[in-house]
């Protein structure tokens, strides 16, 4: 059994209104992981991924490439733990949240 981490990110670049935070809904849902994404004011999506360290670092990857449209500069990574992953809509794997 793979050990469970939490990351929190943050991706720069042309990441807004060319479908990335569905992209991260959806590796995120296809890996079995838990947690959101939200575009925030500044131009940047930001997520919380949690899950096996094996399938976050797969998101992780994915996330770095974006989708075709997107032109995805930096990804910032650092952990995070339960307070950050509560903030995912109650009944939800993993929700898109709004901007902030």
């Amino acid at each position: 059994m793979s050990a469970s981490v939490i990351r929190h990110v943050i991706v720069r670049g042309t990441v807004q209104g060319v479908g990335f935070r569905a992209f991260v809904q959806r590796h995120a849902l296809e890996r079995g992981l838990t947690g959101w994404v939200r575009n925030r004011k500044d131009g940047s999506v930001e997520a919380v991924l949690a899950g096996p360290v094996g399938e976050v670092d797969a998101a992780l990857e994915a996330l770095r490439k974006g989708p075709s449209s997107a032109k995805v500069k930096a990804v910032l990574v650092s952990e995070a733990g339960e307070p950050e992953l509560r903030e995912r809509l109650a009944g939800e794997v993993f929700s898109m949240l709004r901007t902030v």
